[in-house]
This record gives C-alpha cells, sequence and structure tokens, in this order.
C-alpha cells in the first residue's frame, strides 16, 4: 500500500519525538527519514537541512509553550497554574527546551508565560517593580525546580544513600528524619513551594491595601452619623427653648 503524502507537520512531530527520546544528536536526516519510512530527499525538500530542520523545532517548542493559560477562580490560584504548566511543559522537552536556550531565544520562549504571570499579579493589585518581582520569583521558582529535578534523576546512585543519612534514633524530631529518608514526592514538594511563594508575595499586599477603603467609608459613616446626631440634638435645644 502506498504511503500517503508526507507533509512539514509529520515531519516535525517526528524529530521533536526523536529529540525528547534521544536528544539532538540522534536527529540524523536518515534516521528521520527511516522513522517516517521515505527517502531522504523527500525530508530535505519539506524542512531543508539538518540546521534549518533545528531551527524549526525550535521555534516549534517557543509556539508551543505559548499555548499555556492560567487557569482557576483566584489570581492566586491562577498563577499556580501557570507555574504548574510551565513545569510540565519544561520537564516533557527538556531536550528542545536546551536547543531553544543554546541559540539564545530563552527570554523569547519564558515571555507568553511572563506575560500571564502578569495578568494575574496585576488582578491582584501589585503593580511595577512588585508586579515585575513576583513574575520573576515565580519564573526562577519553577527553573530552578525542574533542574533540581533532572539532576536528580541523571545522578549515578548515590551512596550513602538520602535514606541512610538520616537516623531516626539521632535526631530530636524522628518524624522529620523518616519524612526525610523517603524518596521525594516531586510533585507535592512544588507545590507546596509554589503555593508558599504566591501567598507570602501576594497576601501581604492584599491584607494591606484592599481592606484600606471599607475602614475609610466605615469611618466616614461613623462622622456622618454623629454629625447628623449633633444636628438632631441641636434642633431640639432650639425647638425646647422657644417653647
Amino acid at each position: 500500500m502506498a504511503r500517503t503524502a508526507l507533509t512539514r507537520e509529520e515531519v516535525l512531530e517526528t524529530a521533536a519525538a526523536l529529540v525528547k527520546r534521544h536528544g539532538p544528536d540522534a536527529l540524523t536526516m536518515r534516521r528521520l527519514a527511516a522513522e517516517l519510512g521515505t527517502a531522504v530527499t523527500s525530508i530535505y525538500w519539506h524542512v531543508g537541512n539538518r540546521e534549518s530542520l533545528l531551527d524549526a523545532l525550535v521555534e516549534r517548542t517557543v509556539a508551543d509553550l505559548a499555548t499555556i493559560a492560567p487557569r482557576g477562580r483566584t489570581p492566586a490560584a491562577r498563577i499556580v497554574s501557570v507555574a504548574h504548566a510551565l513545569r510540565r511543559e519544561l520537564r516533557d522537552r527538556p531536550h528542545l527546551v536546551a536547543m531553544v536556550h543554546e541559540r539564545g531565544l530563552t527570554e523569547r520562549m519564558f515571555l507568553p508565560a511572563q506575560r500571564a504571570l502578569a495578568q494575574e499579579v496585576h488582578a491582584a493589585g501589585l503593580r511595577g517593580a512588585r508586579a515585575a518581582e513576583v513574575v520573576r520569583a515565580v519564573q526562577f521558582l519553577v527553573v530552578g525546580h525542574v533542574l533540581v529535578e533532572r539532576n536528580r534523576e541523571r545522578a549515578p546512585v548515590q551512596s550513602p544513600a538520602e535514606e541512610t543519612l538520616w537516623d531516626a534514633e539521632s535526631t530530636p524530631d524522628p518524624a522529620l528524619a523518616r519524612a526525610l529518608a523517603r524518596p521525594v514526592d516531586g510533585d507535592r514538594l512544588f507545590t507546596a513551594s509554589v503555593r508558599a511563594l504566591v501567598d507570602g508575595l501576594l497576601g501581604p499586599s492584599s491584607r494591606e491595601t484592599r481592606p484600606e477603603a471599607p475602614r475609610a467609608a466605615s469611618r466616614a459613616t461613623s462622622r456622618d452619623a454623629s454629625s447628623a446626631a449633633s444636628g438632631d440634638a441641636s434642633r431640639e435645644s432650639r425647638d425646647a427653648s422657644s417653647s
């Protein structure tokens, strides 16, 4: 049965899958043609030479990270959702992200996530340098967490292992020792970290500024009530004197 016509998107999809599994060094035109069941000349016709193919994969990766969209009912929840989505994207394609970095496009790749974060930081009431601080803090936490996860996954077997270094009997906090001796739950740790960061950066500003307007209104209402009461008392006094 004859093969259906090859498309540029099919070539890029297969090339991206090869890089994800084996890294960019494994991506050769001959191997890609074998994966697609076509001739090498057909690959060249659709994407050009290998460097052009790598450039196209980088642009595709940048475009994929632009699809991150916030989810949640509050600005804080939506910021956390952007952090989770960014972590998933970075972990899903480490080799492709490395290629983006090597071509000097890292900042452009992160720009859509930064814009999504900035929108939610504004919704939380922050502006200017404080808003920028939140955006960068969340981005740096995500990237740092992903790098640590990748390093732990690729590290050689540790000896002594972490579970043997913490002895519950020789510490004043046995529960802490037992917890640190267990394998790391990366998802849970990431959630706890990003929530703590977001709550710490957004919480104080919300508590300082948002209740201020109701308190001012309450004071104004009290003053109005006092003035009205004073006016009523004066009128009653005048009425009593005239009678």
